[in-house]
């Protein structure tokens, strides 16, 4: 992900990539005249356009007991009604309003189909440039175009060619994550096939009981600005919670990787720290999500010294998207500020499958207010133009959370827009997950960065699967109809 401003300096030479020194006319590598500007990509960015706040948000209560009858009303964000209904897996959104049926998309916070300029700002000089930002794209045949540049990044998937595979390394040795066999040497190339190992942030894995997540630098992007955090801790009743969190940072602003790494952490210690009292898991994550943007916006007010490794960068706030996913008590918990997404993929494929965020886009709210349908929306190039993002620059903190209640075992997909720009329905999200994921959560993570890196890896991949199980119900289950 990454946002535009007017081209006051640029971030990296167009000859070689080096980032150029403050001030310089022309590259100290390579030479080339930097004066000399490329025009824009035609690469279809995004956007993100300031919403206007639609009041105060209401007081959040916190609950009171363990046992929670229902997902307690968190915040007031009073966005558009979800374009994906996830009518399969009851539910309720922020504002304890159900999830279900295809008539979820009118309602009270359903924008006028007549004014939907009303709530994105666009003109004025309060909206210029300061509040842009961008996200390339998966593009096919536009990767130069991007401002980014080809790399070999390492393939996590399996290997495919393990008929010359070099000796075995040995127990605890550390394995090439390019053909998964060879043995690293101490200088970081692989001794079967020679690959460079990635920087430890290029290419991360964690996994625990019931959780795991990949994250993934991808082909077109010198860094990985993603991060995620995943863990799980016990409710007083001793049960247990599990939680991912997964954050994608704006590359244009200063620092996106601090941002999505201080924006995870944040999250993930705010739960850690809440659930175990007894919190309900949906107040839980409006405040996580709160305490990550506190996170990131604290990184705005740094002093000048802090950023002397980043003075090539134009100085504007960090900002990051944020998403996560809670499983406690039987419920299912999503909450999301930006882009990034969360996806239902029920253990049996027959049965429907979901999204169950929906987007801070232009798109999104397009689509809500019934001006295109989904495909016209997400074809124009400003589909991607994000209206919800983490950062001191930020119109105003807008956290969403869903609660659900599944009733019956599934896979819960947490990812940044450099996956599912490759597999953008639930549809196609569910085809891409492996028929085994619930029992080899990592390594279907690992596919589903590997089907990214097949599209294109346009953009840095993360993706954390959450297996969620049941326990046996009576003949009553609200969704054994549908």
């Amino acid at each position: 992900m990454s946002q535009s401003h007017q081209q006051p300096a640029l971030s990296k030479c167009p000859g070689c990539a080096e980032p150029p020194a403050a001030g310089d006319l022309f590259c100290g590598v390579c030479g080339y005249d930097l004066a000399a500007v490329p025009p824009r990509p035609d690469d279809r960015p995004t956007m993100a356009i300031t919403v206007p706040s639609a009041g105060p948000a209401e007081p959040v209560e916190a609950a009171r007991a363990v046992r929670w009858p229902a997902a307690e009303e968190t915040d007031s964000s009073d966005v558009p009604a979800p374009v994906v209904r996830p009518a399969d897996v009851p539910g309720t959104d922020s504002g304890g309003r159900p999830l279900t049926g295809p008539d979820a998309v009118s309602g009270p916070n359903t924008p006028d189909a007549a004014s939907p300029h009303e709530a994105v700002r666009t003109g004025g000089p309060e909206s210029a440039a300061a509040q842009v930002r961008h996200d390339h794209r998966a593009d096919p045949g536009g990767a130069e175009a991007a401002g980014d540049f080809t790399l070999a990044a390492p393939d996590p998937r399996a290997p495919e060619h393990t008929a010359a595979l070099a000796a075995a390394p040995a127990p605890g040795a550390k394995v090439c994550v390019a053909c998964r066999s060879g043995r690293v040497d101490p200088d970081g190339y692989c001794e079967n096939c020679g690959h460079a190992q990635p920087r430890e942030r290029d290419h991360m894995e964690q996994e625990l009981d019931a959780v795991a997540a990949v994250s993934d630098r991808g082909l077109r992007h010198h860094r990985n600005e993603d991060s995620f955090a995943v863990s799980s801790t016990a409710l007083p009743d001793g049960s247990a919670a599990v939680v991912a969190i997964v954050c994608d940072g704006v590359s244009s602003a200063s620092r996106p990787d601090e941002a999505s790494a201080a924006a995870a952490s944040a999250a993930n210690e705010a739960l850690l720290e809440s659930l175990p009292r007894g919190t309900h898991p949906q107040t839980a994550m409006h405040e996580a999500i709160v305490a990550a943007s506190e996170a990131v916006n604290a990184l705005a007010q740094e002093p000048a010294g802090a950023r002397e490794h980043d003075a090539h960068r134009h100085q504007n706030a960090p900002a990051c998207t944020l998403v996560g996913a809670i499983m406690a008590g039987g419920l299912l918990i999503v909450g999301w500020v930006g882009d990034s997404r969360v996806y239902w993929v029920p253990e049996d494929r027959t049965r429907p499958t979901a999204r169950l965020t929906e987007d801070d886009s232009w798109a999104a709210q397009m689509v809500a207010a019934g001006l295109m349908n989904e495909a016209e929306a997400y074809a124009d190039e400003r589909a991607h133009a994000i209206t919800g993002w983490l950062g001191a620059d930020a119109y105003e903190l807008e956290p969403h959370t869903a609660a659900f209640k599944p009733d019956r075992p599934g896979l819960v997909v947490v990812c940044t827009d450099g996956l599912w720009n490759y597999a953008e329905s639930a549809e196609e999200m569910a085809a891409a997950v492996p028929a085994d994921a619930r029992e080899q959560p990592l390594r279907a993570a690992r596919t589903l960065v590997g089907h990214a890196l097949d599209g294109g890896g346009h953009d840095n991949v993360t993706v954390a699967l959450l297996p969620f199980a049941v326990r046996p119900q009576g003949a009553g289950s609200a969704c054994d109809t549908v």
